[in-house]
Order: structure tokens, then C-alpha cells, then sequence
């Protein structure tokens, strides 16, 4: 959760839309019309297999959401459940990413579909940060640090 104390958000990525809480109902709907061609539709079965598939969606959406959401604000870099303060980045540029550099946000790996961003910290350390825009992320880092 970001601080409203923190200052504005700088960069933001929400980590997923809502939108495809709603693939379980249309799915459904696609699955009830296809059976109204050959007969009987079996409308309460559909509603529950609409609701299902809504509500794992859901769920995947609301932990996509938490673990892979990035918020930059002045004061501090926010990558998925992990917050990390500005102040300890020493640089952005020209950071070479050594083998078992840790991704922040407390994964294994960075998340599918975003880019690493290697950070160098103020103790010497290489962490990966990361984004879906790893530009601007980067771009975005630079005005706050200063290599």
C-alpha cells in the first residue's frame, strides 16, 4: 500500500486490468448458445459454470493485482508486496546484471511480460526491478537518482 505521504505516483503499473474476470460468464453464455442449437438448455448449469469462471478469475486478477503491481512515488519504489527507498539507489545507468541478482517484490524471477531494470544499491548490491515499460520505469528513476 503506497503512503499517501510518500508524494505523487511517479510511474504506476497496476499489474492487471478487471477485465478478464468477465471470460467466465461470456464463455458460458458461448457454451448455453451453442447448446440452444441442439435442444435443451441447461441454464442453471451455465450460471454456475459462469460464476465459477468468475470467481477464480477474480481471484487471479486480485493477486496479479497485489503481486505484480508497480508504484514509484519520490520517496520510495514499490514492486509487487516489496517497497524499496529511493535513497538507496546509487544508479540506474550503465548497471550490469551479475547471475543471482534478486528481483524485488520477493518472486523467484522477475514476472512474465516485464523487463528487468538492474538497480545498483547504496551497499554495492545489484537488484532487479522490473516492469511492463521498462523505459519509462528507468527514465522515471533517473530524474529521482542521481548516477
Amino acid at each position: 500500500m503506497i503512503d499517501p505521504d510518500e508524494g505523487p505516483v511517479l510511474y504506476a503499473e497496476p499489474g492487471s486490468t478487471w477485465w478478464p474476470v468477465l471470460w467466465g460468464p461470456l464463455f458460458a453464455a458461448a457454451g448455453a448458445g451453442v447448446e440452444a442449437l441442439s435442444g435443451r438448455v441447461h441454464g442453471f448449469a451455465w450460471a454456475m459454470v459462469g460464476l465459477a469462471l468468475f470467481a477464480m478469475a477474480a481471484g487471479w486478477v486480485s493477486a496479479r493485482r497485489k503481486i505484480c503491481a508497480v508504484a514509484l512515488t519520490p520517496a520510495a519504489l514499490h514492486q509487487g508486496r516489496e517497497s524499496l527507498p529511493v535513497a538507496r539507489i546509487k544508479a540506474v545507468t550503465e548497471v550490469g546484471t551479475p547471475v543471482g541478482a534478486r528481483p524485488l517484490g520477493g518472486g523467484w524471477t522477475v514476472p512474465k511480460k516485464t523487463t528487468e531494470v538492474p538497480l545498483e544499491l547504496d551497499d554495492g548490491t545489484v537488484v532487479l526491478a522490473w516492469a511492463a515499460d521498462p523505459v519509462a520505469l528507468a527514465t522515471a528513476l533517473r530524474h529521482l537518482v542521481t548516477d
